[in-house]
C-alpha cells in the first residue's frame, strides 16, 4: 500500500529534526559525562514527557509499589499526598484515592508497539525487533569502532547511510533467519538518506505530521543507546560550528531496516495496524490524556518529593548557629569541587581543624583548558562539556633530557601493550599464548585477586615512576598553540576568584583540591571522576590555577583590579581520591623550610578528615573501616568501588556559614556564593547557566537510571562487555547501554539513589534570579516545566519561598 504522493522535503526534514532533537547525547567511556537523558525534551512539561516516554515503553516514575512502601515507612506522609491531590484539584479522600491507584496499577496493559518490527514480533513468530536491534548494533559497533576490533570492517567508512546500505546488500544474515527478500528491498533504496526515508514511507499508509513524529521517535528509542552515541557525535559537530547530520543518517538506517523487514515478511495487515496505533498515540499525546496508572504515579512522585523537600528545609530551620567569624586570618582555605562527595570531606575537614575554611566551586576551578599528557598525541578536554576550551597546556620537567626519555618510554610502552594485546587476541596466536604462557600468569592472578597489584596499569601514571610523577609539572609557557599568555592568565585568575567570592581575606595557604577516583576492571571508571568535566580528574586544572595565582606578575595586575593577594599567600594544588578519601598535594617540595610546621598541621587535618569520611561512607557498604574502603579501589571483582554521586538531590548556592553546621549526608552540591559581592549579578548568572545546569544533568541521569534502568541505565554491570572501545553492551549482543549500571544506584537490597528531582536553593534576591530566568529561557524551562525546583534562601540562612511558574514565588514550610 503506497501513499499517493511522496512527502515534501520540508515536511520530512522537519519531522526528522524534531525526532532527533529528543535524543540526548551519550559520551563514550573514555570521557563519560553525566547527562540528562531527557535533555532534548525539557521545553515540555515533565508530565507531558512522562506520557510520551510511557508510549515508547519507557518509564519516568517508579512503580506504584515503591511509593506505597514509602507511605508505609513514613517517608511519604498522607498530609503531603493530600496537599498534592488538592493542588491537582482532586477533592477525594486520600485512602480511597490510594485504593483506586492500586487498582489502576494493574489495569494498564496497553500494547506499546509503535514500530513495524515490534508488531511483526508480536505474532509470536520471532522477536523481529530484537533481531533488528542486534543487527543494527553489530553494524554500528563496526562502523564507529575506535580501535578495539582487530579486524576492521571492509566497507569504506563514507557517509553513514551509504556505508550501511553497502554492507546490508551483501549481508546474508537476514536470509538465514527468514527475511528472504530483505536484501532485495535494500538494493532498491537510494544512497541518499533522506531519499531513502521518503521511499520507505511511500510503502506505508499515509501518516500525518503527529503520527510521523511518533514513529520516528519510537524508532530512535528502539535503539536508544546507539542513537544517544550518534547524538553525541552531532553535539561535537555543533560545538565545532558544523551541521548536525549524523543522527538524521542513523534514523534513515532504522527506517530502512524497519520497513524493509516488514516488506520482506509481507505483513500488510501489520502496516494497517501500525497506522491505527500511531493515530491512537498521537491523539492521546496531543490531547494530553494521561492513562490512569501513570497519572497516579506522577502524583505519588510529587508527594514523595514534597516530603523529601520538607525534611531538607527542616535541616536549615533547625541548624545550630555556627561560631561567629572573627577577623583573624584563617590558617588555610581549601577549595573543593561542588561534587556531593566533597560535602562529606569538607564537613569533616572543618571539624578536624576549625582554622581551615572550605569553599565550593566548579571542579575545573574556572580554568577551561585542553591538556596534553606527556607521551600522548591527543589533548584531553579538562572542563565541562558545555564549554569549549581555547587554551592547551602540556607537561614539562626541569630536566629536558629526562622529559624526552619519559616521553619516548611512555609511547614505547603503549606500542608494546598494543602489540601484546594483538598477540593475545589474534585468531591463531591466542592458542599459543594460552598453552605455553598461561601458567606463568598464575602469580599475577593471585596478587591481583588479593589487591596487591593492579590487573592493568593505571593509564594516568603508566610509564612514570613515583619520583617522575612528583617532578612532572604543567607547562604554561606560550609557544604557538600551546601555553597561556599573561593577559589570558590575568583574565582567568580574575574570573575564577570573583566567581568563588574569594577576593579578600586570603589565608596563608589556599589549597585548590581537584577530585578523581580509583577503581580497576571498571569500564565506567571515568563516570566516577568529575561528572561534568568529560570524565577527567581535576588535578591538572588545580595545578594550572596554582601556577597562575602564584605568578607575581599576575598578582601585580590583579591588585590593579582591586584583588590584593598577600605576598605570603601560597596556592597549592591537590587531588582528592573520592574512592579512598585520600588527598595528595603537589609542589610541597618547593615550600620554604619555615613553612614545614604549618604544612604538617594542614596535612594532619586532611588525614583526620579522610579517616572520618571513610568511616562515614563505609556505613553505606557492608564493610566497616578504612582498610576495606581502600581495598575496594584495587578489587577487580568489585562492582561498587564507591557510590559516586548517588543520592544527589540538592544544590545549595550560598555562603558557607549557612551550611557548615549541617550534615547534608553527601547528597548536596555546595557552591560558595556571596551575592553582596556580586554587584551586577554576573556571577549569579554564571552559576545558574553553568554549574546549575551541570548538577541538573547529573541529578536527572541518576534519576533516569533509577526509575528505568532497563532503557535509561546500563543494566547489570557483571554482564557488561566493552564494544567498539566506546561503550558497553549487556551480554553478547543488544543495544549500546547508556546511563549508569544498576549497581551504581542499588546495593542489592535497596536504592542508594532515591529518585528525586533536584532542589536548587540560592541565597540571592528573588528579583536577581528572575532577571537571569528572563534572559535565559532555556534555563527558565527547567523550572517552569517541573524538571528542577528553585527555592530562595534569605540572608539568615532560612529557605523561605519556592519558584512556581511565570516568575511567581510561593511560601514554603519545613513543618
Amino acid at each position: 500500500m503506497k501513499q499517493e504522493t511522496l512527502l515534501s522535503k520540508e515536511k520530512l526534514r522537519s519531522s526528522v529534526l524534531k525526532a532527533c532533537k529528543k535524543v540526548a547525547p551519550a559520551w563514550p567511556l573514555e570521557n563519560m559525562v553525566a547527562v540528562n537523558p531527557f535533555l532534548g525534551m525539557t521545553d515540555q512539561r515533565f508530565e507531558a514527557v512522562a506520557q510520551e516516554m510511557d508510549a515508547m515503553g519507557m518509564q519516568m516514575t517508579m512503580p506504584t509499589s515503591f511509593y506505597l512502601s514509602k507511605l508505609e515507612s513514613g517517608e511519604i506522609s498522607l498530609d503531603d499526598l493530600h496537599q498534592v491531590l488538592k493542588s491537582h484539584r482532586q477533592e477525594i479522600e486520600v485512602t480511597k484515592w490510594l485504593r483506586d491507584a492500586q487498582i489502576d496499577a494493574f489495569s494498564d496493559e496497553s500494547d506499546r508497539s509503535l514500530i513495524l518490527s515490534e508488531l511483526a514480533g508480536s505474532t509470536g513468530e520471532k522477536d523481529w525487533k530484537r533481531f533488528m536491534v542486534n543487527r543494527v548494533s553489530s553494524w554500528a559497533g563496526s562502523y564507529f569502532d575506535k580501535g578495539q576490533a582487530t579486524w576492521q570492517s571492509y566497507i569504506d567508512k563514507k557517509e553513514m547511510f551509504a556505508s550501511w546500505r553497502a554492507e546490508a546488500v551483501i549481508d546474508r544474515t537476514p536470509d538465514f533467519t527468514g527475511l528472504k527478500g530483505f536484501r532485495k528491498q535494500v538494493i532498491e533504496l537510494p544512497e541518499d538518506s533522506f531519499s531513502a526515508i521518503d521511499q520507505c514511507l511511500s510503502h506505508l499508509p499515509s501518516l500525518n505530521d503527529e503520527e510521523l513524529d511518533v514513529y520516528f521517535h519510537g524508532l530512535l528509542r528502539s535503539v536508544n543507546g546507539w542513537a544517544s552515541y550518534v547524538a553525541y557525535l552531532d553535539w561535537e559537530r555543533k560545538l565545532a560550528g558544523q551541521e548536525e547530520v549524523f543522527l538524521q543518517q542513523f534514523l534513515a538506517v532504522l527506517v530502512s531496516w524497519d520497513v524493509c523487514l516488514s516488506l520482506s515478511l509481507r505483513h500488510d495487515q501489520n502496516r494497517r495496524l501500525f497506522k491505527d496505533r500511531l493515530s491512537q498515540v498521537s491523539r492521546s499525546l496531543s490531547s494530553q490524556q494521561t492513562n490512569k496508572s501513570l497519572a497516579a504515579r506522577l502524583i505519588l512522585q510529587e508527594a514523595y518529593e514534597k516530603s523529601a523537600q520538607r525534611k531538607l528545609l527542616f535541616k536549615f530551620k533547625q541548624r545550630s548557629t555556627s561560631k561567629p567569624k572573627t577577623n583573624s586570618r584563617p590558617l588555610a582555605q581549601a577549595i573543593f569541587c561542588i561534587d556531593v562527595r566533597s560535602e562529606v570531606f569538607r564537613r569533616n575537614l572543618e571539624l578536624a581543624n576549625p582554622e581551615i575554611e572550605t569553599i565550593g566551586f566548579a571542579g575545573f576551578f574556572g580554568f577551561p583548558i585542553n591538556h596534553l599528557p606527556v607521551g600522548h598525541n591527543k589533548a584531553e578536554t579538562q572542563c565541562p562539556v558545555l564549554l569549549k576550551p581555547g587554551l592547551t597546556v602540556g607537561d614539562s620537567m626541569s630536566n629536558k633530557d629526562h622529559l624526552a626519555q619519559v616521553t619516548n618510554r611512555r609511547r614505547l610502552s603503549r606500542q608494546i601493550a598494543y602489540t601484546w594485546k594483538l598477540f593475545k587476541s589474534g585468531a591463531v596466536s591466542c592458542f599459543s599464548f594460552v598453552s605455553p604462557l598461561g601458567i606463568s600468569f598464575l602469580p599475577k592472578l593471585f596478587s591481583d585477586t588479593f589487591g596487591w597489584t593492579r590487573p592493568v596499569p593505571d593509564p594516568k601514571t603508566h610509564g612514570l615512576s613515583k619520583k617522575e610523577q612528583q617532578d612532572l609539572e604543567v607547562d604554561l609557557r606560550k609557544s604557538g598553540d600551546f601555553g597561556i599568555s599573561l593577559d589570558e592568565q590575568l583574565a582567568l585568575a580574575k574570573g575564577a576568584l570573583t566567581a568563588m567570592s574569594l577576593t579578600d581575606n586570603f589565608a596563608k595557604y589556599v589549597l585548590i583540591v581537584g577530585h578523581g577516583s580509583t577503581s580497576v576492571n571498571n569500564p565506567q571508571a571515568t563516570g566516577l571522576d568529575c561528572g561534568a568535566c568529560g570524565g577527567h580528574a581535576g588535578d591538572v586544572n588545580a595545578k594550572v590555577a596554582a601556577i597562575v595565582l602564584n605568578n607575581p606578575e599576575v598578582r601585580r595586575l590583579l591588585s590593579q583590579e582591586g584583588i590584593v593577594i598577600p605576598e605570603d599567600t601560597r596556592f597549592v594544588a591537590g587531588l582528592h581520591d573520592t574512592t579512598t578519601d585520600e588527598v595528595a598535594f603537589f609542589g610541597l617540595q618547593h615550600m620554604l623550610p619555615e613553612a614545614s610546621g604549618e604544612i604538617e598541621q594542614i596535612k594532619k587535618a586532611f588525614e583526620t578528615a579522610g579517616g572520618l569520611s571513610r568511616n562515614e561512607r563505609s556505613s553505606r557498604f557492608s564493610e566497616r573501616g578504612a582498610k576495606d574502603i581502600a581495598f575496594r579501589s584495587r578489587d577487580w571483582s568489585q562492582v561498587r568501588p564507591e557510590w559516586g554521586l548517588a543520592g544527589c538531590s540538592a544544590f545549595v548556592v550560598a555562603e558557607r556559614k549557612h551550611t557548615e553546621a549541617l550534615n547534608l549526608e553527601g547528597k548536596s552540591f555546595l557552591h560558595s556564593y556571596d551575592w553582596k559581592k556580586d554587584k551586577e549579578f554576573n556571577v549569579l548568572e554564571q552559576i545558574m547557566t553553568a554549574p546549575m545546569i551541570v548538577t541538573s544533568w547529573i541529578n536527572l541521569q541518576y534519576y533516569g537510571s533509577s526509575v528505568d534502568n532497563h532503557t535509561l541505565g546500563a543494566g547489570n554491570k557483571t554482564l557488561h562487555n566493552v564494544t567498539a572501545g566506546l561503550g558497553v553492551i549487556e551480554g553478547s549482543s543488544g543495544d549500546l547501554r547508556q546511563g549508569l549500571a544498576w549497581q551504581s544506584v542499588h546495593d542489592g537490597t535497596d536504592y542508594q539513589h532515591q529518585p528525586l528531582r533536584l532542589n536548587v536553593i540560592i541565597q540571592a534576591p528573588q528579583e536577581a534570579m528572575r532577571q537571569v530566568l528572563v534572559k535565559h529561557p532555556e534555563v527558565r524551562q527547567l523550572f517552569d516545566n517541573n524538571w528542577v525546583k528553585l527555592l530562595s534562601m534569605n540572608d539568615e540562612g532560612q529557605v523561605v519561598s519556592e519558584y512556581t511558574t511565570d516568575s511567581q514565588w510561593s511560601e514554603v514550610s519545613a513543618v
